[in-house]
């Protein structure tokens, strides 16, 4: 027996606007066609007044415990994965924790931008495998429309705001079972040489302004390919599973593109891959639990099934994690 980290629910939630792609082409130069052929994206939906972070993660996280049928005080740990904070201090988490009434416990943010999400939950599996905490609610949220230059195409037309949350319980687990459920095998990467293809223009220290995304796309491209197929290949070795075993891939929501090279890569069919990003574009560090959560409520994600997880983001930062659901 071990302890391993179950997921005992998902949420997510989306802002009330959706801005398709011919709204778009009003305000830049661009067009519905120019963008579905790229990058795979129709539509995205862009927080109003009153929505932000905190708002989209805390009801993604009261999604989260309505589907878990677990009561909020029950939680001691969030881990909040955003670029886009409501405040610079304190983390977002703790007004996320405060809204929840679960004050008292552990409650923090990580930046990691579009791998986020497996930081955090990697992050959270640790401490609750470790014992210093028992239930988690593990979020990624993001409102990445606030930080966004409205005036270049070439990054205005691939993000939205979103959130989406998950509950993990420590629970003892027969791991010589392959079909005990859990998080099974979880690896992470980073590489700051490549800041300058995928950053944020402006911060507190160094400018004292927010500022706004710039990328570049086509090097960005190349390596995501590259390195999430790298990742996929080492949690998978570490796992002792091979890809035939995996009933989904849930991958950050970039750009179908991306999707489908890295699938094609691994001789992964299409089939298996949740694919979002025409409805949701890319939500940051909000993209992959939102994605998961769809195929959960859609049916296609069930229990029992073997999901991989993997993102890769700014930083450059990287990663991937195989669950039993």
């Amino acid at each position: 027996m071990s302890v391993r980290s179950v997921i005992l629910g998902s949420g997510s939630a989306l802002p009330k606007r959706v801005v398709r792609n011919a709204e778009m082409a009003t305000m830049v130069d661009t067009t519905d066609e120019w963008i579905v052929e790229r990058t795979g994206i129709r539509q995205r939906y862009i927080a109003g007044e009153g929505e932000t972070t905190s708002t989209l993660a805390t009801e993604a996280a009261r999604a989260a415990l309505d589907a878990a049928g677990v009561d909020a005080k029950s939680i001691d740990l969030i881990v909040l994965a955003t670029a886009t904070p409501d405040q610079t201090f304190p983390a977002t988490a703790t007004i996320v924790q405060d809204k929840l009434g679960c004050n008292g416990g552990i409650a923090f943010d990580i930046a990691a931008v579009c791998s986020g999400f497996l930081y955090a939950m990697a992050t959270a599996d640790s401490m609750l495998r470790t014992g210093m905490a028992r239930r988690a609610l593990v979020i990624g949220a993001e409102t990445f429309s606030r930080i966004l230059d409205w005036e270049d195409r070439t990054t205005c037309v691939l993000f939205g705001d979103g959130a989406g949350a998950i509950v993990l319980e420590a629970q003892d687990v027969d791991d010589t079972d392959p079909m005990a459920p859990g998080l099974i095998a979880t690896r992470l990467h980073a590489d700051g040489a490549h800041n300058e293809m995928l950053y944020v223009d402006g911060g507190v220290s160094s400018t004292g302004t927010v500022g706004k995304v710039r990328m570049r796309g086509r090097e960005v491209f190349r390596h995501a390919v590259t390195n999430l197929a790298s990742v996929l290949s080492e949690v998978l070795e570490a796992a002792g599973r091979t890809s035939a075993d995996i009933d989904w891939v849930v991958p950050h929501q970039a750009n179908y593109r991306i999707l489908d090279a890295t699938a094609r890569k691994l001789d992964l069919p299409a089939d298996k891959v949740i694919v979002t990003v025409d409805r949701h574009a890319n939500t940051s560090a909000a993209s992959v639990p939102l994605a998961f959560d769809t195929a959960v409520k859609d049916g296609r994600i069930k229990k029992g099934d073997l999901v991989m997880f993997e993102a890769m983001g700014g930083g450059f930062t990287w990663g991937a994690c195989l669950a039993r659901v």
